[in-house]
């Protein structure tokens, strides 16, 4: 059992309405811990029906929502945040146990969700309108920004506060409210972000968290005619499924979806600047994030050194459960995320990469970090995300060689290069194809910029201002008579 200081955070239960709540029918979903498969407890699995009583909560909540002053609805937000802090270790503690990252790396989610809640408290009272001047001196054309109604939220496991924290504090600061279903394998956490929603002041019926089948609720929030905005974070196949079921209705939508970053050092490149970069952006959570580099291009000149300095960063990280000292990489988070990680492996040793650190040898849910050389655009971890510390590094020849290959996928969620030739900087930054690019920097996530991606990576954004345009909808009034 978990020794939390505030033993409250551990809910079991949805939030509904303002209350608290199981499934009428007692069935329940089953949460384990992936670094030891000890199961932590349960949580409902609501039906369709008990669905649609939080879209319901949430519908009857907005009329009054929607009217509360931007700077009451920043205030709250603002409790909220401040609540997370004043809770970041225990819910650290919660997300390693259900979610298996170390817990430094739960902390700092912890922390990065938080700002979600402080950026959307401050940009709450910003939502502004305009006056156009009209072509008639008897008439002023104005703009208003209003809240787009109810809100569906589907979000995963490798975040599973910060992904909801960057939806909900968006929507919540223009006057939205919330129906939000967590991923099964890492519900607690979003239980625990929701108890703070409402000691923090977020009136019932604003923020709703539902548990349960992602099929069937997701079908639900598509269904509905009282939901009028989905935003979705997972795979693309689930994303062009809720999609198409949500052409009747015509929600509007955004979606984070799949990703297969690549990154590219060119010769030009500070190595060891690059390097640190890499290590960040690959191992970070176990390799399992969107935006982590799923396939490195270096080129040819300095193909050797860059090498010599990931094996040398790679052979010093620790594995083991994320609640040890010192662990650098913990489970992956279940036997599916393993096996992928096999294939991807033995797909690129079977098609001529060398091994320079790692094995395909696992135990339970844990796996090596594992390093590639003179892999090929061909391997199967360049077509598909590996979700993995599986890093498989192809030598190129010519900048024009290398934009081609970073290109070469249906994605575009996030790209990174390294070069120190202005000239190229610029060049590159145009050329590649996606959402998020970085420039000799890997650490993309920042709430006052916007995340999204591209292609088959999705569309709209979240964080920045930009982030509060997915939850409004602009109302033109044409006021004559003015002279």
């Amino acid at each position: 059992m978990l020794n939390l200081k505030q033993t409250h955070l551990w809910r079991t239960q949805c939030y509904i309405g303002g209350h608290w709540c199981e499934a009428a029918t007692q069935h329940t979903i089953d949460v384990d811990n992936p670094a030891t498969g000890e199961v932590l407890g349960q949580v409902p699995k609501l039906d369709e029906g008990e669905v649609e009583a939080a879209i319901d909560a949430a519908h009857s909540a907005f009329s009054t929502w929607s009217r509360v002053t931007a700077s009451e609805r920043s205030a709250i937000l603002y409790r909220w945040y401040e609540l997370m802090l004043e809770n970041e270790d225990d819910l650290a503690q919660i997300m390693t146990a259900e979610q298996g990252k170390p817990l430094s790396e739960s902390k700092g989610e912890i922390r990065y969700a938080a700002s979600y809640l402080k950026w959307f408290a401050e940009e709450a009272v910003r939502v502004y309108g305009d006056i156009i001047p009209a072509a008639d001196e008897q008439q002023k054309i104005l703009v208003q920004k209003q809240a787009v109604g109810v809100c569906a939220f589907i979000t995963p496991w490798n975040f599973p506060v910060a992904m909801l924290a960057r939806k909900a504090a968006a929507a919540i600061a223009v006057g939205c409210t919330v129906v939000s279903k967590p991923a099964s394998a890492t519900p607690f956490s979003a239980l625990a972000f929701a108890y703070l929603a409402q000691e923090a002041g977020v009136p019932g019926g604003v923020f709703n968290l539902v548990t349960g089948s992602a099929s069937e609720i997701g079908k639900v929030f598509s269904d509905s005619r009282k939901v009028k905005k989905i935003s979705f974070t997972g795979s693309t196949r689930v994303g062009q499924k809720l999609m198409s079921q949500s052409a009747e209705q015509l929600h509007k939508l955004s979606f984070e979806l799949g990703g297969n970053a690549p990154c590219i050092v060119f010769d030009d490149a500070n190595l060891e600047q690059a390097v640190d970069g890499i290590m960040a952006a690959k191992f970070r959570n176990g390799g399992q994030t969107c935006i982590c580099i799923n396939r490195l291009y270096v080129q040819r000149a300095v193909y050797s050194q860059v090498i010599q300095l990931l094996k040398q960063k790679i052979t010093q990280l620790q594995v083991g459960g994320g609640d040890g000292d010192n662990v650098d990489v913990g489970p992956l988070i279940n036997h599916d995320a393993v096996e992928k990680f096999q294939q991807h492996l033995r797909d690129a040793l079977d098609k001529g990469a060398e091994l320079v650190v790692g094995s395909d040898q696992t135990e339970g849910n844990f796996v090596q970090p594992t390093l590639l050389q003179n892999a090929s655009q061909e391997m199967l971890f360049c077509h598909e995300e590996s979700f993995a510390p599986l890093l498989g590094v192809v030598p190129f020849d010519t900048e024009e060689q290398a934009l081609i290959w970073a290109n070469d996928t249906p994605y575009g969620l996030a790209s990174y290069f390294y070069s120190n030739n202005v000239q190229r900087v610029m060049r590159v930054m145009d050329g590649i194809e996606a959402g998020m690019v970085g420039a000799n920097a890997t650490a993309l996530s920042n709430p006052a910029a916007p995340f999204g991606g591209v292609k088959h990576s999705g569309f709209g954004r979240e964080g920045s201002k930009y982030g509060l345009e997915d939850y409004v909808n602009i109302k033109y009034i044409l006021l004559g008579g003015q002279a």
